[in-house]
């Protein structure tokens, strides 16, 4: 799996802060550094529309498609995910479960699953098929690449669906990427979501996301 983030609002944190001053018209009281703790306090009050003024985009390379069919449904996010009917799929590769992974026996009879699966939509396509229709044996296993885009209020509300011990590995393992990239780039967005590496799971400071 490779997380990149290739857009972020400019000045983020700036940008909420003049928004939601606006709601209280306290412009006067912007300093430099003035954003940091007016943005917690609106996170502590569960003011967050503010936060839907700064947007990220992140391209996801090497996700399975049972990722990808999971993380549309959050509608509030935009999409763009690499096409089963333009794109030939005839080297596609897979992710393997942790849990199969590490059972020798599983992972032979899961890998040898998935080539005859790739083997089986090869024929296809050489016997004439349309792509569009040889797609329907590919599994969710089958990697894919996917570009979304989120507001800040949104990537919070589904980090906190997706971070927890209830959401599955690999989703998780991608939203604590996310995580750690937004924590860097807008801390006082993020700062009460943190990483519990022993756990493997993202703790939220409590506050309505």
């Amino acid at each position: 799996m490779k997380v990149q983030l290739i857009s972020v609002t400019p000045d983020a944190e700036k940008v909420i802060e003049k928004a939601a001053r606006t709601c209280y018209m306290s412009h006067g009281r912007i300093t430099k550094d003035s954003h940091a703790a007016f943005i917690k306090r609106l996170i502590g009050a569960g003011h967050l529309s503010v936060l839907e003024h700064a947007t990220a985009t992140f391209s996801l390379e090497g996700v399975s498609r049972a990722l990808t069919h999971q993380l549309v449904r959050h509608r509030l996010c935009s999409y763009s995910q690499q096409s089963q009917r333009y794109v030939r799929e005839d080297n596609f590769q897979w992710v393997v479960p942790p849990d199969i992974n590490k059972d020798e026996k599983l992972k032979k009879e899961y890998n040898q699953c998935m080539e005859y699966l790739r083997d089986r939509y090869s024929s296809f396509l050489k016997n004439g098929l349309k792509a569009e229709d040889a797609r329907f044996i590919l599994p969710n296993a089958c990697c894919t690449n996917i570009v979304f885009s989120a507001n800040f209020r949104q990537l919070r509300h589904t980090i906190a669906l997706r971070g927890s011990s209830k959401a599955q590995w690999e989703i998780r393992d991608l939203f604590m990427k996310i995580t750690l990239l937004m924590k860097e780039v807008a801390p006082n967005c993020f700062f009460d979501f943190n990483i519990d590496t022993e756990k493997n799971v993202i703790q939220t400071g409590g506050a309505d996301v």
